[in-house]
C-alpha cells in the first residue's frame, strides 16, 4: 500500500544536515511576540528536521554504502531502521536507471517501509526521486521506522537520500543479540514469492525477500541479518540451460563487494565498493548455493567434484573475512542432488584446515502439495517450512 508518492523538484532548498523548518521558526517568533511561552521541547515537536542516513542516525540493515549524500542499498533486505517520538515522518528515496525507463519496468526496485512493524509503503521505485509520507499523528507518538529493499541487486539499486522528521531526534534501533549472514541465490532473494503461478517468470514486483526462508529465520530467532544473494548465481556456474558453464554468474567473486548490479545509479557501482568486514561480524553464516550449479553439473562426477573443490575455497574466503563465525552449509529446497558434495566440501575443508566450526544441513525438497511460485520457485508455504527447519538447526548449533 502506498501512503504517498510525490516527485520532488530537482533541487531542494534544504541542506542534508539537520535544519529547522522556517515556518515553525516564524510561528515561534509570533508566539513570543504575543506573550506566549514556547518551550524547547514544544518547538522540537513542531519543527521538521532533515537527517542523513549515517550510522549515528540510523541502524543499517544488511550491506549498505553511504557516499556522503545518500545511503545506497543494492542487496535484498538492505535498508535502515530508526526510532523517534514525533508527529510526522517522510523518507526520500532515489531511483536508478530503471526508475524511469519503460524497458526497465520489470526490473525496478521494490521497497517496503514499516511503521512499528506494519508495512505502510510497498512500492516500485519508478521515479528518479520519491517522497514517502510514512507517519503522521496529531500528538507526539513513539515510532520505529524500517526501510527495506525487497528486490535484489542485479536488477536495481536505490539511494535513501534523507529522512524528514517532526519531533525528537531520530536514533538507531539497538542491535539484536544475534547477527546472521545469508549467502544464496534466488531462493534467498524471495524470487516470485508474490506470484503463485509456476509458469510465470521473474519480475521484481513479485519478489519479496521478507517472505523467503532466510528473512523468516532471522525473524523467528529475533536476529539481525545481512543477505548476499543473486538469482541464477552459483559457486562455479550460474543457471545453465545449454550444458555450458555460466562463469559470470558466481557468488564468490562478489562476496567481498557490496554487491552487483546492471542498473546504473549515478557513480554508485556496487561491484566497485569493497565491503568493510571490520564492521559488525556475523555470529553465524548460512550458505545456500548449488541449485544453479546443479543445472550445469547434473550427474557429471568431474563437474560435481569441481563444485566441491570450489566450495572448499569459498569457505576459506568466508573464514578469512569472518574468523569467529559459525558456518552452516545448506542445500535442497529446489533439489538435493549436490548435497553429498556440500557435505564432502565441509569434510575436506575441516580435514585441510582443522577448523571444525563448519557444518552442513539438508533442507527438505519442496512438495507439489505446497504449491510453487514463479518459475517453479518455492511457495511461501515451502519457505515457512524451510525457516522452521533452519531456525531449529541454528538453535541447536548455538545452544539457544
Amino acid at each position: 500500500m502506498k501512503i504517498a508518492k510525490i516527485l520532488t523538484a530537482a533541487a531542494l532548498l534544504f541542506t542534508l544536515t539537520a535544519c529547522g523548518n522556517n515556518a515553525d521558526a516564524a510561528g515561534t517568533a509570533d508566539a513570543a511576540a504575543n506573550g506566549t511561552t514556547v518551550t524547547e521541547e514544544e518547538h522540537d515537536m513542531n519543527t521538521e528536521t532533515i537527517y542523513q542516513l549515517t550510522e549515528e542516525n540510523v541502524k543499517l540493515l544488511g550491506r549498505t554504502y553511504f557516499d556522503g549524500e545518500k545511503l545506497f542499498c543494492a542487496l535484498s533486505g538492505s535498508g535502515a531502521e530508526f526510532t523517534f517520538n514525533g508527529t510526522k515522518c517522510s523518507v526520500v528515496v532515489t531511483g536508478d536507471s530503471n526508475a524511469m525507463s519503460p524497458s526497465g519496468a520489470d526490473n525496478q526496485a521494490r521497497v517496503a517501509i514499516y511503521v512499528n512493524g506494519e508495512r505502510v509503503v510497498d512500492d516500485m521505485v519508478d521515479n528518479i526521486q520519491e517522497v514517502y509520507d510514512v507517519f503522521e499523528s496529531n500528538t507526539p507518538t513513539e515510532a520505529t521506522i524500517s526501510i527495506v529493499k525487497l528486490s535484489e541487486s542485479p536488477m536495481s539499486t536505490i539511494g535513501i537520500k534523507e529522512i524528514r522528521a517532526t519531533g525528537s531526534k531520530i536514533a538507531p534501533t539497538p542491535n539484536k543479540d544475534l547477527f546472521i549472514e545469508f549467502i544464496g541465490d534466488s531462493i534467498t532473494c524471495g524470487y516470485g514469492t508474490d506470484d503463485p503461478d509456476k509458469d510465470h517468470h521473474f519480475v521484481t514486483k513479485t519478489e519479496d525477500v521478507t517472505k523467503a526462508y532466510a528473512y523468516r529465520t532471522a525473524e523467528k530467532l529475533n536476529a539481525d541479518y545481512s543477505m548476499v544473494s543473486f538469482s541464477g548465481y552459483g559457486i562455479i556456474s550460474g543457471y545453465s540451460n545449454n550444458d555450458k558453464k555460466v562463469e559470470a554468474q558466481t557468488v564468490p567473486q562478489y562476496y567481498t563487494k557490496l554487491g552487483f548490479s546492471w542498473a546504473a545509479n549515478g557513480s554508485f557501482v556496487p561491484a566497485n565498493v569493497d565491503w568493510d568486514f571490520s564492521k559488525r561480524q556475523p555470529d553465524l553464516i548460512v550458505i545456500n548455493l548449488g541449485t544453479n550449479d546443479d543445472s550445469y553439473t547434473k550427474t557429471d562426477s568431474e563437474r560435481q567434484q569441481e563444485y566441491c573443490d570450489a566450495y572448499v575455497e569459498f569457505i576459506k574466503k568466508i573464514r578469512e573475512n569472518n574468523p569467529d563465525a559459525k558456518i552452516l552449509c545448506t542445500l535442497g529446497i529446489m533439489g538435493d542432488r549436490l548435497f553429498d558434495y556440500v557435505q564432502l566440501a565441509v569434510y575436506n575443508y575441516t580435514e585441510e584446515t582443522g577448523d571444525a566450526n563448519v557444518s552442513a544441513m539438508k533442507f527438505d525438497v519442496q512438495l507439489p502439495d505446497d504449491g510453487y511460485s514463479a518459475d517453479w520457485h518455492p511457495s511461501v508455504t515451502t519457505h515457512e517450512k524451510a525457516s522452521d527447519k533452519l531456525a531449529a538447526e541454528i538453535k541447536s548449533l548455538l545452544g539457544i
